[in-house]
């Protein structure tokens, strides 16, 4: 088991590296840069102005070069600061970092509340209204995009029936019914996809174990259909569910870009965002690595798990 961490962590950072590389080049090939934005395309600046910013952020040096002196502040622990700003990236994440991490986790409580019910009561009634019902919600949160569900939400829930306030964020320490009233349909809106796809395959899986023998002998036993679904069969189903979770955690992650721009929520996905619109690159390196490091921990994860849930899975 220690060896096979061993060799995830060491699979998990040879990514990250490869993420950093390329998030590094691809934001440097959108037209324009810092320089552009902050000057204005019909700014009085002169051409050898305009070379004087860029030589003082750095913008002049050769690619491999910048990308070296970032790499080697980021083994320091250092992300940089912003080339707007001027103000460290790592502060800023760190400001941001709980907001995002609150809204996946809550996205993820929600979907697995929706999901599992759902699935298992879908499985059970196989070809029933109840599994025609849960299909329909499957296929309409997979089908729909999230900013589209976030956005009828807003005009249901906050501007209709007034329920939860349309955008904003309000800090827990200050007010914890208003964090999780502002909190609640950005996360039902992020979660909303996680949830279809979940459910889906909870049922799938479910139906698969509930044919199996060892169900049909405890069935024969006499136990109740819950002890039997709960007890038996839904632990040996849940390995296709936890790494459909793994993966969509992913999923999560990335949606917080449009979902905390819809709903103004000072997290990491908007500081990304305005990083991109601004051409702040070390905004949005420091952002992408932290999101790409939190996707690489939950699927590491996810591998462990794999051995709490089977006690029949080994790693070599």
């Amino acid at each position: 088991m220690f060896s096979f961490l061993l060799q995830r962590l060491a699979l998990a950072l040879f990514s990250l590296f490869g993420v950093m590389l390329l998030v590094f080049l691809m934001v440097r090939l959108v037209p324009g840069d810092v320089v552009t934005n902050l000057v204005g395309l019909d700014s009085s600046a002169t051409p050898a102005q305009r070379e004087e910013l860029r030589r003082l952020f750095g913008l002049d040096l050769p690619i491999h070069v910048q990308f070296g002196q970032w790499f080697g502040g980021l083994l320091q622990g250092n992300l940089g600061s912003s080339l707007r700003t001027d103000r460290p990236v790592l502060t800023d994440l760190a400001l941001r970092l709980p907001v995002t991490l609150q809204l996946t986790v809550f996205a993820l409580l929600i979907a697995l509340i929706i999901a599992v019910p759902l699935g298992v009561a879908a499985a059970q009634n196989r070809g029933k209204t109840i599994d025609t019902i849960a299909s329909l919600l499957a296929l309409l949160g997979i089908a729909a995009p999230s900013f589209w569900i976030a956005i009828l939400f807003v005009l249901v829930f906050s501007l209709q029936l007034r329920w939860f306030p349309p955008s904003g964020y309000t800090l827990f320490s200050e007010d914890p019914i208003g964090n999780l009233k502002s909190m609640f349909l950005p996360s039902l809106a992020l979660g909303f996809s996680l949830a279809a796809a979940t459910m889906r395959i909870v049922r799938s899986s479910l139906l698969e174990v509930l044919l199996l023998d060892y169900i049909r002998t405890a069935k024969a036993k006499g136990l109740a259909a819950r002890a039997v679904v709960y007890q038996h069969a839904f632990r040996n189903a849940l390995i296709p569910v936890v790494t459909v979770i793994g993966l969509q955690v992913g999923n999560l992650l990335g949606g917080t870009v449009i979902i905390e721009q819809i709903f103004g929520l000072p997290g990491i996905g908007r500081f990304a965002l305005e990083g991109i619109n601004l051409r702040d690159y070390p905004v949005v390196q420091g952002a992408v690595l932290v999101v790409a490091a939190g996707f690489v921990l939950v699927n590491v994860l996810v591998d462990v798990m794999y051995a709490l849930i089977d006690p029949r899975v080994r790693f070599e």
